[in-house]
């Protein structure tokens, strides 16, 4: 791995961004950011990011999602429900207002999924978790439109396919969460997988930064190492090669 690389993985949080970062020759950090743009300032040009969000928007949704949903789904069994599919651009960008109460909140969703019926093959509105998202995609979205340098840099990735990858092609046997609350069995599974990778117990044990959960954590630190993988050729596409969106942003989830 050439030795000036900064590897950073990213996954979204409640207070925005939760980031872990290894500096060459240092020990892992995490800090949580506001907004991914503000992650970005405080990276070096050459720093490699790989994040937990969909990168590259249809224009038009097909059945199964963008095209690396269903390539990736069959290899993560009871796991592969944590991958869903993406709708249309339009969609997104339906409603990008802040919400200020949670009955314009329902409006925005109710809205988006009227352009995603109306945009998908078949007409298929929006879930709850997808929209609760939209923000976050967005904001990786605009930047890469943006500055399209930042295409060769940032990487779409997936935390339980990156988990897969890393226990030799096979899927955590215990989810994360139970109805909503963090599994402690899960977690543990997952450290252990990434101290096989790398990082320190007294890392992994760390509470994480105000406004990250233990499980953003986690799979942030996952993102860390499918950058490293991917700086070194190791890593995969989903497809191989990556698809492009309209606007020639690649379209893979990486691992």
């Amino acid at each position: 791995m050439p030795e000036d690389v900064v590897l950073v993985g990213v996954d979204g949080c409640k207070a925005g961004w939760i980031a872990v970062r290894r500096d060459p020759g240092a020990a892992p950090s995490t800090a949580v950011f506001s907004s991914f743009a503000a992650l970005l300032d405080r990276l070096p040009v050459k720093a490699i990011v790989a994040v937990d969000m969909p990168i590259g928007l249809p224009d038009f949704s097909q059945r199964g999602g963008r095209g690396p949903e269903a390539l990736v789904r069959p290899l993560l069994g009871a796991r592969q429900s944590s991958v869903f599919a993406i709708p249309s651009r339009a969609a997104l960008y339906a409603e990008i207002e802040a919400f200020t109460t949670v009955d314009a909140w329902y409006a925005a969703h109710r809205k988006a999924s009227e352009v995603a019926r109306t945009t998908s093959d078949p007409p298929r509105g929006v879930s709850i978790q997808a929209f609760g998202i939209f923000a976050k995609i967005r904001e990786i979205d605009s930047l890469l439109i943006a500055r399209p340098e930042l295409r060769s840099r940032v990487f779409e990735s997936h935390p339980e396919v990156a988990f897969c990858k890393l226990n030799g092609d096979r899927a955590m046997r215990l989810p994360k969460k139970i109805r909503g609350n963090i599994n402690p069995a899960g977690m543990a599974e997952r450290q252990a997988l990434l101290a096989q990778h790398g990082y320190s117990q007294d890392f992994l044990d760390q509470t994480p930064p105000r406004g990250a959960a233990a499980d953003d954590f986690l799979d942030a630190a996952a993102m860390m190492v499918v950058a490293g993988r991917i700086v070194r050729g190791e890593a995969m596409p989903f497809p191989d090669p990556p698809l492009a969106d309209r606007l020639g942003i690649p379209v893979a989830i990486w691992a």
